[in-house]
């Protein structure tokens, strides 16, 4: 299964997935309770300034709730076709 997980609200995160066509839910996290737990809340400078932000991070975990990889600093170019390899090597 797939999952998406940010800090916008479920209205964004509908848009957002009509938008893209996409074909999994998308979790809203406002209090970041999920983002603590997988410790994706990071500094980060916008025009330069720091600022505590979210690092856009991949987890692959299996049918028993086991981290079997995890990317962080995610570039979207060439990055769903990384974890794919990675799902079909746990098979």
């Amino acid at each position: 299964m797939i999952l998406g997980i940010s800090k916008d609200s479920l209205k964004s995160h509908a848009r957002f997935a009509e938008k893209n066509e996409l074909n999994f839910p998308l979790i809203s996290d406002p209090d970041k309770e999920v983002h603590e737990r997988y410790d994706v809340i990071k500094e980060k400078s916008m025009y330069g300034k720091k600022v505590l932000g979210t690092e856009r991070s991949t987890f692959l975990i299996d049918g028993e709730n086991r981290i079997r990889g995890i990317w962080r600093k995610v570039k979207v170019a060439g990055h769903a076709e990384e974890v794919l390899e990675a799902v079909k090597a746990m098979k």
